[in-house]
């Protein structure tokens, strides 16, 4: 008898095992719906993604084309980051050579896209990234690239290790300016290339500026007409005979008191007017790819997330609690749980942990529940246990 009594008490009071948390997620949740219809381009190809949260799809053929003036950002982003400069700041004087001399009058010729300049002028830094992005000078493209390596081999060298650094794998640049219709993209590697120059604050500020004035050219207004306009703030036009109209462009908008940042490229595009026709398509997809973006519930209130699994049989569901995200129907956003180690005794409503989603810059966690009381565990389960 006196065993029995001790077997009982060391049975009974020994420590009973927490129970465990059993997740019916995955390490992401899908916002129920069909993924919004953009109007894409008709022509060529295009792309769009939100920065930090993913692709809204894209058109048109995956292989590389003629990118066209979309190739100065990458030689503006190799200046930047040899030649780092901070917000209005001039930058050192760089002197125009013979050569940007005679690149000047050889495109201006062929009726390319040039800034006046003249033998024995200088041109900050900062004024020929100007004229550079907003004036579209190819032969500033020569004028920074001989002041940068000595060469257009070794810039353009330059050029391609940045795009293979940036994973940019159906890229490769043949010159600074995009006229070499040898320098080839594709939409999606133009978007990582312009959320890469656009977190430069520098250029971020260049390609948003409506027009710039130049020492010979005076006053030059930005091709981009769709800056300031639906969201818009850049980032680079482009446009030739191989290339067609290009587009790279970054919008943004406040939406349930998140900034949600458009990323997209249009290339190839057809019409009257190449770039008309690139920089109306761009707003197309823009209007459309924000009217589907808006405040959706991360999971919906009260949906079953987990079970809660006892060692004595025992088991309660778990639900979330009402949370929302800036979204779009068919959008995968990823995941964590955040269950620390459980009690035995589990009342009605207790708090077990936090559902975490990280995405575009939002930080959401939703409070995960027990919608009733966990049983306790029987006398007879506690002292007949193994």
């Amino acid at each position: 008898m006196a065993l029995v009594a001790v077997f009982a008490g060391f049975q009974w009071f020994r420590p009973i095992p927490s129970p465990v948390f059993h997740s019916n997620l995955s390490t992401s949740v899908r916002l129920p719906g069909a993924a919004p219809p953009l109007l894409w381009p008709p022509t060529g190809s295009a792309a769009l993604s939100v920065a930090g949260a993913g692709s809204l799809g894209h058109v048109g053929s995956i292989h590389p084309v003629p990118i066209a003036g979309l190739a100065k950002v990458m030689t503006a982003y190799v200046i930047l980051q040899d030649h780092p400069l901070g917000l209005d700041a001039a930058g050192p004087a760089i002197p125009v050579t013979p050569a940007t001399i005679a690149a000047a009058r050889e495109e201006a010729a062929t009726q390319q896209s040039v800034v006046p300049v003249v033998a024995g002028e200088t041109m900050t830094e900062l004024q020929a990234l100007e004229g550079l992005l907003v004036a579209q000078g190819n032969d500033i493209a020569t004028l920074l690239t001989d002041w940068d390596a000595s060469s257009t081999t070794a810039f353009v060298a330059k050029m391609n290790t940045a795009a293979r650094v940036m994973g940019l794998g159906s890229t490769k640049f043949t010159d600074p300016s995009g006229l070499d219709p040898g320098s080839v993209s594709v939409p999606a590697d133009m978007i990582r290339l312009g959320e890469v120059a656009m977190a430069i604050p520098t250029f971020r500020q260049l390609v948003a500026l409506p027009q710039v004035t130049l020492p010979v050219a005076g006053l030059v207004y930005n091709v981009d007409y769709d800056v300031g306009h639906d969201g818009i703030v850049g980032i680079k036009t482009g446009t030739d005979a191989a290339a067609g109209g290009c587009f790279l462009f970054e919008a943004q908008k406040t939406v349930g008191g998140s900034v949600v940042t458009l990323v997209g490229a249009v290339l190839g595009q057809n019409g009257t007017s190449h770039i008309t026709s690139a920089l109306y398509d761009a707003d197309l997809m823009v209007k459309a790819a924000f009217a589907a973006i808006r405040t959706v519930p991360l999971v919906p209130p009260g949906h079953l997330v987990g079970t809660i699994v006892a060692a004595w049989g025992a088991s309660v569901p778990v639900t979330a609690e009402s949370s929302r995200i800036v979204g779009w129907p068919g959008l995968t956003v990823p995941v964590r749980m955040g269950v620390g180690v459980l009690s035995s005794a589990i009342s009605s409503g207790n708090r077990i942990g936090v559902l975490r989603a990280d995405i575009d810059g939002q930080h959401i966690d939703v409070v995960l529940r027990v919608s009733r009381r966990l049983p306790s565990p029987s006398p007879i389960w506690r002292l007949t246990r193994s």
